[in-house]
């Protein structure tokens, strides 16, 4: 046990052990301490909902349009709500009965903690009679507070459940940005369970064809769960301290990150403690030289994900800012609980656990001349030439043969699903049989003394609802509510008739009023955007006016437009990063760049599969506009992984044996060990289909193929095949350039 507390240990000819003295007190200490609040932090997985931030107006910045008019309608306001409906319907037209229930459930729902009472509105019946729709606003921030996104699904839930047990046997559905929120939030609760749950199974799976040995399993995936606890626990306390945006998309991407990338790290640390096993008598001896000589590489590929990750901090999205420092401190920490616990576990438990097939010491570690990768590397060096010309033209087809069917416009919320949740059927139902534009109305900001000539402006835009009433300056909320109290006839006619009058909309506050235009078209779909953009036009022209339109389909739009700047700026410079970062491991420049161009062709015969595949075999309607960013980024980094693990040792072997036999040395010992953490990588990603949720399908999809494609064709055809090729020269303008072949 001394030899572990005090030295590194490398064997020479004459089989002496010299020793090299390593942090082995400090690993063992933090080893420590990742197994203790990594233990400590696994309470808190389960609490990442409560800070969850789901609705598209917590990711823009302050400078969004939207986001200045919601601030500036937030002063003519009480509370600012999300606006949703509560539906009842028969196939038949409502019975007197079931109206006297619909009014007996109005009035429980206006009870309810979390709705706002004011903002309700009397209940409306459908022209065929068969569907009644009460307007239920939730409260999602009161004064400076903002409702958490579990209380919100509470809240909504509440709702529903006091409307069906008012309303009999009608069918009761929710509808509207709220109740589709709350299905949102609904989606991403089994996060904690069946998420988690589905990824460890896999991966468990995996290794145990990968190992062979019913115990070697245990330490990577217990070490991955440590992990998740202590990136748990950090992101909690920054999250609830708003210093980041933790939404439910990026809490299940972190969780299979972790997982994923956990795995891939074990997989080449056990693999180099294995071949060392074949050299050293000593356990704590064999794990100081895999430790050290695995090191550099497991290092190198966590700064490059994590450099990468935080370059998603330059978008103006919150959830995108956010989401690089998340998965970013996913990383971090499995980096520090793989190096640390990991092998002193393995280390302190012995060679049983490789059991049946515990490597001995008989010094047959050349494993370059074993297997079927020696194989493989034989055939790569006798066809370099062919092999990657071909496995570049098979990348361009790829690329081409799917392109065209990938569009990134953005869905809707009701396209946002792969399953058909209540508030989904219940929007749909909605849109049939009511204004669907009601309830979320494109709001306005304006100079007062302009409001007409905004009105007047408003009312000429194209998609703009032409019934009366539909552009107006907001109703006084408070003395509308009192109104109704006494005469609820008059409340009904007057909405009716039109914009109320001027004693009941709100007074100018600084000079400014706010403005309410109902969309004739459906809050989130594609014309109600088309029209926010001509409203803006119109309104912005007006003299005097300083008119800003915001709203959920604006808010929509805005998100929209920052989606596609974040993408042109944030791939270039992920590219630079990566570069920077390679250049750096391998002391040369040619390399990096060849590495660079095969990812970033893999990542585009990955997009032209993905479109394929959403549009002809999912059935998607399409897929975000973030979406190429976030496939980018993590195909990427992580992609760039296992090519960072094959060409260190690569360069390890090239010292001793040269170039071209360094790079068929290289791809022999690590074929086997980075196509197993390609493929646990892949499936861990793959999870996220069990989610119902497109998005997330979409990137777990794309993540899974681009990382077996990087792995299969990329790391183990194209690079290899085109280094063995060039030969020397990759390593220009490094002195292994001028070194003999």
């Amino acid at each position: 046990m001394t030899k572990l507390d005090t030295t590194d240990a490398e064997q020479n000819d004459s089989g002496a052990v010299k020793r090299r003295r390593l942090p082995i007190f400090t690993v063992i200490a933090l080893a420590i301490f990742a197994f203790i609040a990594g233990g400590f932090g696994g309470s808190f997985q389960g609490k990442l909902a409560e800070v969850q931030k789901n609705d598209n107006a917590s990711y823009l910045p302050s400078s969004a349009e939207s986001t200045i008019v919601s601030n500036q309608s937030a002063n003519f306001l009480a509370v600012e709500t999300i606006p949703g409906f509560v539906l009842f319907h028969r196939d038949s037209a409502l019975t007197e009965a079931d109206k006297s229930a619909i009014d007996s459930a109005r009035n429980s729902i206006s009870g309810i903690s979390g709705v706002d009472a004011d903002g309700m509105q009397p209940t409306q019946y459908s022209a065929d009679g068969t569907t009644a729709s009460i307007f239920v606003p939730l409260v999602a921030k009161d004064g400076d507070t903002a409702v958490a996104g579990d209380v919100l699904a509470t809240t909504e839930q509440n709702v529903i459940d006091a409307a069906e047990q008012a309303a009999g046997d009608v069918e009761v559905l929710p509808a509207g940005p709220g109740g589709l929120l709350v299905a949102f939030i609904d989606a991403f609760a089994g996060l904690d369970g069946a998420l988690l749950g589905a990824a460890l199974l896999v991966v468990i799976l995996i290794l145990l064809v990968v190992y062979r040995s019913p115990v070697l399993w245990f330490f990577p995936l217990f070490s991955a769960l440590l992990a998740i606890g202590l990136s748990s626990m950090v992101i909690y306390f920054l999250a609830k301290a708003e210093v980041l945006t933790l939404t439910g998309q990026s809490q299940g991407i972190l969780f299979v990150l972790v997982i994923g990338a956990g795995t891939d790290y074990a997989l080449l640390l056990i693999s180099r403690y294995r071949e060392e096993l074949h050299t050293y008598p000593n356990r704590f001896d064999a794990m100081i030289k895999a430790w050290r000589e695995s090191a550099p590489a497991i290092t190198a590929s966590a700064v490059t994900v994590i450099l990468g990750l935080l370059c998603l901090t330059f978008s103006q999205l919150n959830s995108n800012k956010s989401l690089g420092p998340v998965a970013a401190i996913g990383i971090a920490c499995t980096y520090l609980v793989m190096m640390t616990f990991m092998p002193v576990a393995l280390a302190a438990t012995g060679r049983w656990v490789f059991w049946p097939r515990k490597p001995k010491v008989d010094h047959a570690a050349d494993l370059t001349t074993h297997g079927m990768w020696g194989k493989i590397a034989e055939v790569v060096g006798s066809k370099d030439r062919p092999l990657w010309i071909g496995a570049t033209v098979l990348l361009i087809i790829l690329f081409a043969a799917g392109i065209g069917s990938l569009k990134t416009d953005g869905l809707t919320s009701t396209e946002s699903f792969t399953n058909r949740p209540d508030a989904v059927v219940g929007q749909e139902l909605y849109d049939s049989k009511f204004d669907p534009g009601a309830g979320a109305p494109a709001v306005i900001t304006a100079n007062a003394d302009q409001a007409d000539a905004v009105i007047k402006a408003a009312s000429g835009v194209e998609g703009i609802s032409q019934d009366p009433g539909a552009v107006c300056t907001q109703v006084d909320v408070a003395k509308v509510s009192e109104l109704i109290k006494t005469n609820p006839a008059a409340v009904a006619q007057a909405a009716a008739a039109g914009c109320a009058p001027a004693a009941f909309t709100v007074a100018p506050i600084d000079g400014r009023t706010m403005i309410n235009a109902t969309l004739a078209d459906s809050y989130d779909s594609p014309q109600a955007l088309d029209t926010v953009k001509r409203l803006r036009t119109a309104v912005h022209d007006v003299p005097g006016a300083d008119a800003l339109v915001g709203g959920s389909t604006a808010t929509t739009l805005d998100v929209q437009a920052a989606s596609v700047r974040d993408r042109n700026l944030i791939i270039p410079i992920v590219l630079v990063v990566i570069f920077l970062v390679l250049a750096a491991l391998l002391r040369a420049l040619l390399i990096p760049v060849i590495l660079i161009v095969t990812v970033v062709l893999s990542f585009a015969a990955t997009l032209g599969v993905s479109g394929f595949f959403f549009t002809h075999v999912f059935g998607f309607a399409g897929a975000d506009q973030s979406f190429p960013l976030f496939a980018f980024v993590f195909l990427v980094a992580l992609g760039i992984d296992y090519n960072i693990f094959l060409m260190t040792r690569v360069r390890e072997e090239t010292g001793e044996f040269g170039t071209r036999a360094g790079v068929l040395r290289g791809l022999a010992v690590t074929g086997g060990v980075i196509t197993s953490a390609g493929i646990v990588l892949a499936a861990t990603f793959a999870v996220l289909g069990i989610l119902p949720l497109v998005f997330l399908a979409e990137i777990g999809f794309a993540v899974a193929f681009g990382v077996l494609l990087d792995t299969i064709i990329v790391r183990s055809v194209l690079v290899p095949a085109l280094s063995h090729d060039i030969g020397k020269r990759i390593w220009w303008p490094s002195e292994l350039a001028r070194a003999k072949d």
